[in-house]
């Protein structure tokens, strides 16, 4: 080569590498310096871990109930202990029905458990019955408490059975029932809120924060100054979207340790599963905001389109708190139209189950074929902006 002779270019390869790898830098260090992105990416999941974590139960424990027994037995007294040894009771022996409804009435008691005069005897022939009156004003609450009653009654003629006495309803040839839960031994409500908690903050950091990401940009004038650049669409895109999928990988981390060391959540899948899936819906997340950002090119407006789009689905149709199958057909079929919902199902079940691939391939497959439709998407809609 001559002393003269042109600078070689470098390859277009390695130049589009040296502009992601530059913007990268730029968008990374402006998430480092935005008060709110640490507010956002930090402090709103470790408000939202301690918040539902600790405050949010489904379980209902020490519900104050009337025990009525109008003639003292043996067979009563069975029943009677089996509320006030239960950890879901807190049952005070009541002397008559009147002092027990008074009881209800002045929001003392949550129910009442009769025990008729005649509970005896129609225990030895094998007819007994118990009158169980709850509250109902929380109808939830109130099945609950019917359900944990009858188990203790069950309880207290299992006992009686394995004794040899007259059972409950029954004399002693009664069968006995013996359940057992598969996944969830200990009942807690918090083994599958905590899994459904992940999704709400992935969704905050992957969705939320984007939202803001390309509108910021317009409300400030600096992709004017990229338009004169030889930057591509795609490259601006990665170097959107990468900085926000460590964050959220952040988050995730965040959220697992808690699951696991705050809450004592089991986790019985695979963890490079889990990364795997988190990314895929991470992907869904991120895209979706951009998509909103670059569509209406207004921080406030995306915020608030994203919260509605994103967040209140992933909230209320995920399957993250409801069943899914208890709600009307046409809710539930929107429901499918929520990627929060795969995610719950996947991060549910490989927290409780396992790696149980009947339930994670056809939940990521979805996951992905949405991701690549969302990046699509963004994709055509910041070309026509740059345009």
């Amino acid at each position: 080569m001559t002393a003269n002779a042109p600078p070689r270019r470098p390859a277009p390869l390695a130049a589009r590498a040296r502009r992601i790898a530059a913007l990268i830098r730029k968008e990374g260090r402006q998430v480092v310096r935005d008060p709110s992105s640490f507010a956002i990416g930090v402090v709103l999941p470790v408000m939202l871990i301690l918040l539902f974590g600790f405050g949010l139960s489904l379980d209902v424990k020490n519900v104050p109930i009337a025990v009525v027994i109008e003639s003292p037995s043996s067979q009563a007294s069975e029943i009677a202990a089996s509320f006030q040894l239960s950890p879901y009771f807190e049952a005070q022996i009541t002397p008559s029905m009147a002092d027990a409804q008074a009881l209800v009435r002045s929001d003392k008691v949550d129910g009442i458990v009769l025990l008729r005069s005649d509970f005896a005897r129609r225990a030895a022939n094998g007819d007994a019955s118990v009158q169980l009156v709850v509250n109902g004003i929380d109808g939830n609450t109130a099945r609950i408490i019917e359900a944990y009653a009858e188990a203790a009654i069950a309880q207290s003629g299992a006992r009686a059975t394995a004794e040899g006495q007259d059972a409950v309803t029954g004399a002693g040839g009664e069968a006995v029932v013996e359940s057992q839960l598969w996944f969830n031994s200990a009942n807690d409500s918090r083994y599958f809120l905590v899994p459904g908690l992940i999704v709400l903050i992935v969704t905050l950091i992957g969705a939320f924060m984007t939202s803001m990401v390309v509108a910021r940009e317009w409300e400030r004038g600096t992709f004017e100054a990229l338009f004169v650049t030889p930057v591509r669409t795609d490259e601006i895109l990665i170097s959107k979207i990468v900085p926000y999928l460590v964050l959220g990988m952040g988050g995730l981390l965040l959220c697992m340790a808690a699951a696991r060391f705050m809450f004592d959540v089991p986790f019985r899948g695979s963890f490079v599963t889990l990364l795997g899936v988190s990314m895929l819906y991470l992907l869904v997340s991120v895209a979706t905001g951009l998509l909103i950002s670059s569509t209406l090119k207004s921080q406030f407006l995306a915020s608030q389109v994203t919260l509605v789009a994103t967040f209140m689905p992933a909230l209320m149709l995920s399957g993250f708190i409801y069943d899914l199958r208890s709600v009307p057909l046409a809710v539930r079929l929107v429901s499918y139209l929520v990627p929060a919902r795969y995610y719950v199902s996947l991060l549910q079940t490989m927290f409780l189950a396992g790696d149980v691939w009947g339930v994670i391939l056809p939940n990521a497959a979805i996951l992905a074929l949405v991701a690549t439709v969302m990046l699509a998407l963004t994709r055509r809609a910041t070309r026509k902006s740059l345009g």
